[in-house]
């Protein structure tokens, strides 16, 4: 069983990355207090890039955006996107193998992690954790968000569990609409 089992079809990328999403889950809204100027970001499960392309806009010119997926397809749709916003130059596309995020290169190197509706995917959690924390500094961030719709408040409670098993800490709980959000930071020695 590969870390990536339960994947969303290519095909819905484009209604994730749809504009009216933005009525219920508006990127700059939820990531403004977390996303500075200059910053290194992973956007795992990026999709198409609805949240990619408003975090590119937001670490400006010296920041980046490491795009992740497991899907070739999303991929492309996230580069023709990023390319017709002129975001493409702080943009780095990923696609992952089925068993790792493939991210050995960026050890201690990002700032932020964004897992938006991506966990409940995942059969290997504690490696998809593990792997993330390893990719940030101190005092990096990492900010998962279930749906509602899929995940239980049982199941989210366990991926938190799994989370801080893998070196994370709770810093609060978070309000999205129609979500289970959670902001965590890296434990410490």
């Amino acid at each position: 069983m590969g870390l990536h089992d339960r994947v969303c079809p290519w095909w819905l990328g484009y209604l994730l990355a749809s504009p009216l999403r933005r009525f219920l889950q508006d990127p700059e809204e939820i990531l403004k207090p977390y996303i500075k100027e200059g910053m290194s970001v992973i956007d795992v499960g990026c999709g198409m890039g609805f949240f990619s392309l408003p975090i590119a806009g937001m670490v400006g010119e010296r920041g980046r955006v490491v795009c992740i997926d497991l899907q070739e397809k999303m991929i492309r749709g996230l580069i023709k996107r990023a390319e017709k916003a002129g975001l493409s130059g702080r943009i780095e596309p990923r696609t992952c193998p089925n068993d790792s995020l493939n991210v050995d290169d960026l050890s201690g190197k990002i700032d932020f992690v964004l897992a938006f509706a991506l966990v409940h995917e995942v059969p290997d959690k504690e490696r998809l954790f593990s792997e993330i924390h390893c990719t940030m500094n101190e005092p990096g961030k990492l900010l998962v968000v279930e749906p509602k719709g899929h995940v239980s408040r049982k199941d989210f409670e366990k991926t938190v569990s799994i989370a801080l098993n893998a070196g994370f800490k709770v810093i609060r709980n978070i309000d999205i609409k129609r979500s289970y959000a959670v902001l965590l930071g890296m434990a410490g020695l």
